[in-house]
């Protein structure tokens, strides 16, 4: 499928009725969550692009520790994070960018600028959006 992704130059109303939207979906429901977002950022931003648990649960504000460690075992399991325990006591966790990790920081830096030259007219939209609606 991987390949069929990359030669596929259909237009998107035709790609998202064939098997390659059931892979853009489940994708972007793991990858896309506010959480695995903000790790990936955070990380890409620390040295070495490697930080310790706690450390990431400091960068990003409002994660639970539950949360933080379901984001990163999902970010771990699809292949973005790799996570590596030092046998000290009490024990430390490092959690590190993957190679595949670093290739979706261009991705969604391109989402990010989107976002922001995009974002007055979302907020616009929506106030209009609600002024119709109420």
């Amino acid at each position: 499928m991987e390949k069929s992704l990359k030669k596929s130059k259909e237009p998107l109303a035709l790609m998202c009725k064939n098997q390659e939207s059931k892979a853009v979906r489940e994708f972007l429901t793991k990858v896309g969550d506010k959480w695995s977002i903000l790790l990936i950022v955070m990380l890409s931003k620390t040295p070495k692009r490697r930080a310790r648990f706690s450390e990431l649960q400091r960068m990003v504000d409002g994660i639970s520790q539950r949360m933080l460690t379901t984001t990163l075992r999902n970010l771990e399991r699809d292949g973005f994070v790799s996570r590596e325990v030092f046998p000290e006591v009490p024990p430390r966790v490092e959690y590190e960018l993957t190679s595949l990790g670093l290739t979706i920081l261009g991705p969604m830096q391109q989402l990010v600028d989107w976002i922001g030259n995009n974002w007055n007219s979302i907020k616009k939209a929506r106030a209009h959006f609600d002024e119709r609606n109420p």
